[in-house]
């Protein structure tokens, strides 16, 4: 064998070493969930784990509907609505993985934001509680009184977003990059609805979170008023060791 195929084979093997190594770490993860145990802060492993298939969700909306092949190789950063509103616990949690998301950094492209809605709300409803996700987090960065005392009014649901406050959010940014939303709206079908209210033992807390992996399987789930900083150390710890999606 000359020194050349030797070179031709070694990367062969390293190509391939590429290719499968991060899928048997997620599978190890899999069957032995164990291995995470410990060494996460406030999150609770789902076991056994509960797998998810991209036909198992639907999109709540067009922009949902054609983003559900975004859920497929990343992971997923779900907050669940369970029912027809979403109080100030519900909110502040959708607020609260938009920031999640944002600290992520340079792995932020590994994940997706999902709701995961339960019942059918309202659109017009439903509209409203994505317009304040996009725009109550900046009167949540500020150290203002004044925008405290806003955020936490705009927080109940039965205060809204009117146009002439929405144009004092946004103030000058480009009001169509200012107003996007990278939140996926999906409704989860009757089975996997069952299986995630069974993992509850019968009710739905609002402002829940979980996380499912890339391969599609539920990992975590996190309580209501969960600290989104020991989120993200947890979400880092399984981004580090699986370096999938």
């Amino acid at each position: 064998m000359t020194k050349q195929q030797k070179k031709n084979r070694l990367l062969i093997l390293v190509i391939f070493g590429m290719t499968i190594i991060p899928f048997l770490i997620a599978w190890g993860l899999k069957e032995n969930p164990e291995l995470v145990k410990g060494k996460t802060n406030i999150g609770q492993l789902i076991m056994p784990s509960i797998s998810t298939e991209r036909a198992d969700f639907t999109g709540f909306d067009t922009f949902s509907t054609e983003s559900l092949g975004e859920l497929a190789g990343h992971w997923l950063i779900v907050n669940v609505i369970p029912n027809t509103g979403c109080n100030e616990i519900c909110l502040d949690a959708l607020l609260k993985t938009k920031q999640l998301r944002l600290m992520l950094n340079k792995e932020l492209p590994r994940t997706r934001r999902v709701v995961m809605l339960f019942k059918e709300p309202a659109a017009e409803i439903a509209n409203e509680w994505w317009l304040k996700d996009t725009l109550l987090w900046r009167l949540r960065r500020t150290e203002n009184k004044e925008d405290n005392a806003l955020f936490l009014s705009l927080l109940r649901e039965e205060n809204k977003i009117n146009s002439a406050l929405t144009e004092k959010l946004i103030g000058s940014e480009d009001r169509e990059f200012a107003l996007n939303s990278d939140l996926i709206r999906v409704k989860p079908n009757a089975e996997l609805a069952r299986k995630i209210i069974d993992i509850r033992k019968g009710t739905l807390p609002d402002g829940m979170l979980l996380l499912i992996d890339p391969l599609g399987n539920l990992m975590m789930q996190y309580e209501p008023g969960f600290n989104t900083y020991k989120v993200k150390d947890d979400l880092m710890h399984l981004l580090r060791i699986s370096q999938i999606g």
